[in-house]
């Protein structure tokens, strides 16, 4: 057959570029050329650096609201440090890797950012929350980063360990990436297991499930043949994320539930 190929090739070099041209089209490849995508997937730096921004001045709003009265400036910054990095932490950690803050400065430079506004501008929080649409806004930001965390902490996982019993290792780089989307609410150990306490907090079950789906569609058939398959997946997983971060960061489940009643 690569013999017949040669010879049309070499008798009708037209037509060869023809069905070359038409076996590299990629027919889902809309979903990456346009500008949510971009915004997504996070290609640019400067939009990047955004989501950074309200990934971080969202987890500071939970550590501040958690904070006891009177404590310092200090535990408050170590909170706030660990509360959003802290899957970057312990999964660098597990598949012997750079942590994130100590590999990317500009995750330190977010989150003094935002430390900034929680602890000097209070209002500017009290006023997002007033509004659904800011507030929405910012979940997306937040849940854009979180959804290429838990991506590269799983896809990386999964080069770093071993297969042992499967073809691809199983559990370990589904492990990371759920701990690499939820790291943070561990930290620091002496919380023990009480952020499970009282079951799966959906940033949990989201990054769970996220993770799965991810390492089993990469790792099996699902991916094959399929044009940028990693960044399909990436931008599926952003979507997912978001829609699960809006209905819980809006309480639009609950609302359902008062009007059902």
């Amino acid at each position: 057959q690569s013999q017949r190929a040669k010879i049309v090739s070499h008798l009708f070099p037209n037509m060869a570029r023809k069905q070359i041209v038409e076996e590299i089209v990629d027919p889902t490849g809309w979903m990456l050329d346009n500008d949510l995508a971009n915004f997504l997937l996070l290609r640019q730096k400067e939009v990047l650096f955004m989501c950074m921004i309200g990934y971080t001045l969202l987890h500071g709003s939970k550590v501040f609201a958690a904070a006891p009265k009177g404590a310092s400036v200090s535990y408050k910054l170590v909170s706030m440090i660990l509360a959003c990095t802290g899957g970057g932490i312990l999964v660098p950690l597990f598949i012997n890797a750079i942590p994130v803050p100590l590999a990317n400065d500009a995750y330190p430079i977010a989150i003094l950012v935002s430390f900034t506004i929680h602890h000097y501008f209070p209002i500017v929080w009290e006023v997002i929350k007033l509004s659904p649409l800011i507030k929405g806004c910012v979940v997306v930001l937040y849940e854009a980063v979180r959804a290429k965390v838990v991506l590269t902490f799983t896809l990386a996982a999964g080069a770093a360990i071993s297969p042992s019993v499967f073809g691809f290792p199983l559990f370990g780089p589904i492990m990371c990436g759920t701990v690499g989307g939820c790291g943070g609410a561990f930290l620091p150990l002496n919380k023990g297991l009480d952020p499970v306490l009282a079951g799966m907090q959906p940033p949990m079950t989201s990054a769970f499930v996220g993770a799965a789906l991810v390492h089993f569609f990469m790792n099996t058939s699902l991916s094959e043949g399929i044009i940028d398959a990693k960044e399909k997946a990436h931008l599926h997983l952003a979507v997912f994320f978001i829609l699960v971060g809006l209905a819980n960061g809006l309480n639009l489940g609950a609302a359902a539930k008062v009007k059902k009643e």
